[in-house]
């Protein structure tokens, strides 16, 4: 009991604290503008390009760059890759996940009016084509091993928290005045309450995809082992916790300058609260020099991201087009929000997947610890989460 409520009062006060200081923020309405409108929607422009700021994440952003390819410099050593298992045939469930995959990935930037209103609807089918896809290639690779045939339970159960937790997040961005909102959600086409219901859907989609993303980069020996010799760091529990607490009131009291604290301090709570309760984690591992699982989960979100960012960039563009994805998504980031490559997200955000994808494992593990559940996403996480 006394674990479980060490993990609660955390959420409790990333919930609470947000609100609370937007009471001073915004003496007016007590609220930040735009508060409660689901889906989301633009509330205000926010400042334009800087290019000091732009240099500074740059600067920062080529160090992640640096590190994910010469990680020797960073005082990494050389590991032995695990054998590779023999594959597997391919799975029914993929060739069913690849041709939805590509119907929908078609239907979504084609508008075609052949199959009615099904246009509107495809954008989680696509994503659970993709996730099939990827759980069949996965089960091919490791020889007969993947989340939906060896973890259906897990698999499930990371839907569920996938619903809630983009849902908390959705949450948490009206507090930084909209880092990203949804111009389609009020199309005519659909009711509202139709929106809704397929937004909540989608946020099923989530950590799913960046879960199978993880279980398919653990497939490559030699990847696993290049970040699995690096230097023993351990974080602060309770550092962590406090700062990124101070962070996200710091967000609500000057949402632009903090609008990255969004991403960083709600991991900071989340990883926080594993840390100071023992709770194994991917910095767990990172404090025995394993930054593998760490490293292998934000790349899972990057590579996932491009897709995320792609299709959804193809929904809309070109705008001469019919408006036929409510899901569909745009960035109101300040400061950095240039270089669009087929895709809304500004260049210098992709980068932000990488401590996104942590999130998303950090509140599974949290998940996890409140009620009760397994959170292994590989055979071997077990042991190597807990020392052995």
């Amino acid at each position: 009991m006394s674990s479980r409520w060490g993990l609660l009062w955390p959420l409790l006060l990333l919930i609470v604290l947000p609100l609370a200081a937007s009471w001073f923020a915004y003496p007016g309405t007590h609220l930040p503008p735009g508060f409660g409108v689901f889906p989301p929607v633009f509330v205000e422009p926010p400042p334009g390009f800087d290019m000091t700021v732009f240099l500074v994440v740059l600067l920062a952003e080529a160090v992640v760059v640096l590190l994910l390819l010469f990680p020797r410099l960073f005082g990494f050593k050389p590991a032995t890759p695990a054998p590779m298992p023999a594959p597997a045939r391919l799975p029914p469930w993929f060739w069913l996940g690849a041709a939805a995959t590509g119907f929908f990935w078609w239907l979504m930037w084609a508008r075609v009016t052949p199959f009615g209103d099904l246009v509107y609807y495809a954008f989680t089918p696509l994503w659970w084509g993709f996730i099939l896809t990827l759980d069949g290639i996965v089960y091919r690779r490791s020889g007969g091993y993947s989340l939906l045939a060896s973890r259906p339970k897990t698999f499930a159960i990371s839907v569920a928290v996938s619903v809630v937790g983009w849902f908390f997040f959705e949450y948490l961005d009206y507090f930084a005045l909209g880092n990203w909102y949804y111009p389609n959600s009020t199309m005519p086409q659909l009711s509202h309450a139709a929106i809704v219901a397929l937004f909540l859907v989608a946020y099923t989609t989530v950590w799913p995809a960046v879960f199978e993303w993880y279980t398919l980069l653990n497939t490559f020996p030699k990847f696993v082992a290049r970040y699995a010799g690096g230097p023993r760091i351990t974080l602060p529990g309770g550092l962590l916790l406090w700062g990124g607490l101070a962070l996200m009131v710091a967000m609500v009291f000057f949402p632009y300058p903090f609008f990255w604290a969004l991403w960083i301090g709600t991991l900071a709570v989340f990883a926080g609260s594993l840390i100071r309760l023992g709770i194994p984690t991917p910095f767990s591992d990172m404090a025995r020099g394993n930054w593998s699982p760490m490293i292998l989960m934000a790349l899972s979100s990057l590579f996932n991201g491009f897709f995320w960012e792609l299709w959804n960039w193809g929904s809309m563009h070109p705008a001469a087009l019919p408006v036929t994805n409510p899901n569909y998504w745009m960035y109101d980031v300040p400061y950095v929000n240039v270089i669009h490559l087929f895709a809304e997200m500004p260049l210098l955000g992709y980068l932000g997947y990488m401590p996104f994808g942590l999130l998303v494992w950090a509140m599974f593990i949290w998940a996890g610890g409140v009620f009760g559940f397994d959170t292994d996403l590989l055979p071997r996480d077990r042991q190597a989460t807990s020392g052995g």
